[in-house]
């Protein structure tokens, strides 16, 4: 884990490449074992590798390309269900996030 420094991460590829590497990484691994794996490789190829992680007022986000649902054409999926399985996706994400910067809160349950 590393220490986490809000001001650094402004910087994040230069100061914090490896930690969010690992993020996503285990968002992937997370979400494809949950999750129809076509679906989740799609959005991992297709919408999240033009994301942004963001801090801010001291939560992550992830801000996602323009018409994220739109990129998805690798798989043939409902607009219903691509756009439940990209909030989850984002919300792993962010969770992982806070895991591996320690920012975790220690009262809230993991789902």
């Amino acid at each position: 884990m590393a220490d986490f420094d809000p001001e650094k991460f402004e910087d994040k590829y230069a100061n914090y490449f490896t930690e969010l590497q690992r993020a996503y990484k285990n968002a992937f691994e997370t979400m494809n074992d949950r999750f129809d794996s076509d679906l989740v490789h799609a959005i991992d190829q297709q919408v999240l590798n033009e994301s942004e992680p963001f801090y801010e007022d001291d939560e992550f986000r992830i801000e996602l390309p323009e018409n994220p649902t739109e990129r998805v054409t690798a798989v043939i999926v409902d607009e219903e269900k691509l756009e439940a399985t990209l909030d989850r996706y984002v919300d792993e994400i962010e969770a992982e996030l806070r895991a591996v910067f320690g920012l975790d809160d220690a009262d809230e349950p993991k789902a």
